[in-house]
């Protein structure tokens, strides 16, 4: 059962996080690997940088769970960029958004978090050109360079890419968290992987969640709520 997405698909506008978040149908429409990256982010911080923000799922659920947040979005599509914006209009959140690509992208800003849910599939890009083919060792360098010290870079990937992004976060970050995500099968489908940059403790791994979990999808709660709900942590 899908229980990320309320209305029927031939509805213009979905929702996410049994409402919280409304999202007009377009180009690419975030999936429940939006909710969860967004509530793998740490509470208490004020700055963050989506990178790949695309339509804005990810960024707009993790306002949600932090309406103190300053948002700023990266994308190289305009396109996307043009949906953010309506998608953020939508729901009433001021988001900056930047039409730049993250691997030349010059900048000496720096945030309390960096989220990104990267293009790391292999093979023919779909029409959307979302998720395919992103040297994700570059992507993480790229990403975790705009994490102020002691800051938090998040991400959700494809579990048979962690060994890449673990690898290049290792040279940066202390302090890991790694999350694996189950579906159907026995093996895990995607994993949410959390460092912090400038840190030197060690690697927290956790047995993991089924994709579908209501607390999260439905009602919105946190992965640091949960995992206290759980006993965890």
């Amino acid at each position: 059962m899908n229980y990320y997405i309320d209305m029927p698909q031939k509805q213009a506008i979905f929702t996410l996080m049994g409402g919280r978040i409304r999202i007009f149908r377009g180009r690419y429409n975030p999936t429940a690997d939006a909710v969860w990256l967004a509530a793998f982010a740490p509470g208490n911080i004020n700055t963050m940088l989506d990178v790949g923000i695309g339509t804005g799922g990810t960024g707009l659920c993790a306002i949600a769970n932090n309406e103190k947040i300053h948002l700023t979005g990266i994308d190289i599509s305009n396109e996307m960029l043009t949906e953010c914006a309506k998608n953020a209009d939508l729901n009433g959140y001021a988001v900056e958004l930047i039409n730049a690509d993250i691997s030349s992208w010059r900048t000496p800003r720096t945030f309390d978090t960096v989220i990104t849910n990267p293009p790391y599939f292999r093979g023919t890009p779909a029409r959307h050109n979302a998720h395919h083919n992103a040297n994700l060792a570059i992507w993480v360098r790229r990403c975790v360079a705009r994490v102020r010290p002691r800051g938090y870079f998040c991400i959700i990937v494809a579990a048979d890419r962690i060994g890449e992004v673990i690898a290049e976060m290792h040279n940066h970050c202390g302090d890991i968290t790694i999350l694996p995500l189950f579906g159907a099968k026995h093996t895990a489908e995607r994993v949410l992987i959390r460092g912090r940059v400038g840190t030197r403790g060690g690697v927290t791994l956790y047995s993991g969640l089924p994709m579908n979990y209501e607390p999260v999808l439905r009602d919105g709660l946190t992965i640091d709520t949960v995992l206290s709900k759980l006993g965890w942590k």
